[in-house]
Parts: C-alpha cells; structure tokens; sequence
C-alpha cells in the first residue's frame, strides 16, 4: 500500500484560511448565511472552518449546525450505520447554506445530506464546499462550489482525512491511499 499526503497541517491551514476567505468574497458578514456541517466528519471541517470565519471577520453570530444524513442514505441498511445526533438550532428557511463535508467522492452523501435539510425549511440557496474533491467518480450530479483540492482518483484509492478533534493542527493531514496491485 502506498501513501501520499495531499495536505500536510501547515497546507491544511492554508487552504482552510483561502477557503474562508472565498466564502466571506461571497457572504460577507454572513448576516443570512448558515454553516452546515455533515455528520460524521464533515462536521471536522465545518467546526474549523466556522471557527476561522468568526476569527477572521470578528463575527461571533454566524450560525452553525451538524446534519445527521443516516436515514436518508440509500445504503444505511447495507452498512449497519449508527445514527449521529443532527444540531441545528435554527430554521434554514430563506437562508443561504454552506453545506460542508470532507471529501466528495460519489455525490450520494451530498444528496441524501440535501434531502434530510428539508426538514429544516427551504433555503434560498445551497453551496458545497468540501475539502477533497475526487471528480472522476460521481454516480449523481453534485459539484462543489468551494473546493480545498480536487484530486483525479480510481475506485481503488481512498482519502484519509484526519483531522485532530481537540484541535491540535499539528497532527492535521489528509493522505491518498493507493493499493499496490500485488495485494488481495
């Protein structure tokens, strides 16, 4: 099996930071934009992505939620998913949505995650942003709007984003896994 780091923490921070500041170029203060974050590990990149935005614009009120999509996945009965708890305090009605997740890889999450945000009203509009964008694998048509890296994969690959929970970026990084062809 071999490894290559698509981030390194200190080009991780760096991308997180250009990120943010393509969002604040389109949402400014955020006075009508809500960020949401896609249970299990879009929430990672959503939390310090909303951290950064509330440093860089001084703006402490930018809301914030974490959206379980277990249900809605075509899938979860095949793979034995452990439901999430979802946290948004708010209603998305005529919000703009910055839907976030890790890596976009199929499009499947991202449609299940716009289905389960029904529930929380009809918002003006819904942007993606993820961190690793693998474009050659789509099995529905989602693109991001922000993306950190887009990256051209085969099924075989796997991104491993790991992303440090108590927010030591130090041990921060994201690494393309590739099966060497001698393995089973």
């Amino acid at each position: 099996m071999s490894q290559k780091i698509l981030f390194d923490h200190i080009s991780l921070q760096i991308t997180l930071q250009r990120l943010c500041h393509q969002l604040i170029e389109v949402h400014h203060q955020f006075e009508n934009t809500v960020i949401i974050g896609l249970q299990p590990r879009g929430v990672l990149v959503a939390s310090r992505i909303h951290q950064m935005l509330q440093t860089i614009t001084g703006n402490s009120s930018i809301q914030y939620g974490e959206l379980d999509i277990t249900f809605y996945r075509d899938d979860f009965r095949q793979k034995g998913l452990i439901p999430a708890p979802s946290n948004i305090q708010f209603t998305i009605e005529h919000k703009n949505v910055v839907l976030i997740d890790d890596v976009l890889f199929t499009g499947r999450t991202i449609r299940a995650g716009l289905d389960a945000l029904t529930d929380y009203g009809r918002a003006r509009d819904i942007e993606l942003l993820v961190l690793v964008d693998r474009r050659l694998s789509r099995h529905v048509p989602i693109q991001a709007k922000y993306a950190g890296r887009t990256v051209d994969t085969i099924n075989s690959e796997k991104i491993i984003v790991e992303l440090d929970r108590s927010g030591q970026t130090q041990n921060d990084k994201v690494i393309l896994v590739t099966k060497d062809n001698t393995e089973n």
